[in-house]
């Protein structure tokens, strides 16, 4: 696979969620790059913004295995994961799976649960693996977890830890929809009852899972010169003395924002990174990874607007 198949592939995807889904294509784009990157998302944005449809689509699209957890506040650990249930019959213990255990996870509204459940997702977001009763098993290879939330000013929600944010590769505001695009919503979903499912749209699998794993390789293999590397640190080492931030971005970040640096690239039909990869990921990759300062959050300055001027204030390189 080359890059000219890859963004043929990411087209063919593209077009298949688009008979179902209008506008929201930043997310699209940026949950194809999460993809090709061995990356996860999450998706904020208050309800009825199609979220959750949207990652349907896209799921039923790639036709990898599919796996749906509803969070609520009384959601445990083990309704996740799994546990192991004593089997009279055989007097041995036997592993029961739980959602986890699939190629594409949607995890629906996580912040309706407390951070004690969500951490469940630590492991298997960073080492697509899984320990229960102190045996570990071993996830997909390209297992992905694409999340949703409702923003935090919502009742009802609690705060994700830093250490699970920092899984995600990407955090995505959905926002509402323009005029054109919610006329367009009105006119095709309107006279349907219910909530809406991809089949119904004419929306069957179309990627096979060799696709995209040969795609995901040619990824990881695009090469990065010492200019654009470079790039990359010295945005992620900025928010780290930002006045206005009280906590900047980890090493992860700045490898993961290289990783999704060449997916886009590919996504391009390029077997090459350019800055201006770097420079158009940056923000969602590093919104959710630092933290306002006190001063900052009085003075009611948003964090987009922080990290898009330390963006303008680091040269790219030409």
């Amino acid at each position: 696979m080359n890059a000219t198949d890859v963004r043929e592939l990411a087209d063919g995807i593209r077009r298949d969620v688009g008979r179902a889904i209008v506008g929201q294509d930043d997310a699209v784009e940026l949950m194809l790059i999460a993809l090709l990157a061995s990356g996860h998302i999450l998706l904020e944005g208050p309800p009825g913004t199609a979220k959750t449809f949207l990652a349907q689509c896209f799921a039923r699209v790639l036709g990898l295995d599919f796996g749906r957890i509803q969070f609520t506040p009384d959601l445990m650990p083990g309704d996740i994961l799994g546990s192991n249930l004593f089997n009279f019959q055989t007097s041995q213990f036997t592993l029961t799976r739980g959602p986890v255990f699939c190629e594409l996870l949607l995890a629906d509204e996580i912040n309706r649960t407390p951070p004690k459940t969500q951490a469940a997702l630590l492991e298997a977001m960073q080492e697509r693996a899984v320990t229960i009763d102190g045996e570990t098993y071993k996830l997909a290879d390209h297992f992905m977890v694409i999340a949703t939330q409702n923003p935090i000013e919502q009742q009802g929600v609690y705060p994700l830890p830093e250490a699970q944010l920092d899984r995600f590769l990407f955090k995505h505001r959905v926002s509402y929809p323009s005029v054109e695009e919610e006329t367009k919503i009105v006119a095709s979903h309107g006279a349907r009852f219910g909530a809406p499912r991809p089949e119904e749209w004419g929306i069957e699998p179309n990627v096979s899972s060799r696709c995209v794993a040969e795609a995901v390789s040619f990824v990881a293999q695009i090469p990065m010169v010492e200019e654009v590397v470079n790039y990359v640190v010295a945005l992620v080492r900025a928010t780290r003395g930002a006045p206005d931030l009280e906590a900047g971005a980890s090493p992860r970040a700045a490898a993961m924002l290289a990783g999704a640096a060449r997916a886009r690239a590919a996504l391009d039909g390029r077997d090459y990174v350019l800055p201006d990869d770097v420079k158009a990921l940056a923000l969602p990759v590093l919104r959710h990874r630092v933290i306002l300062s006190a001063a900052s959050e009085i003075e009611g300055r948003p964090v987009e607007g922080v990290i898009n001027r330390l963006i303008d204030e680091i040269g790219a390189p030409r």
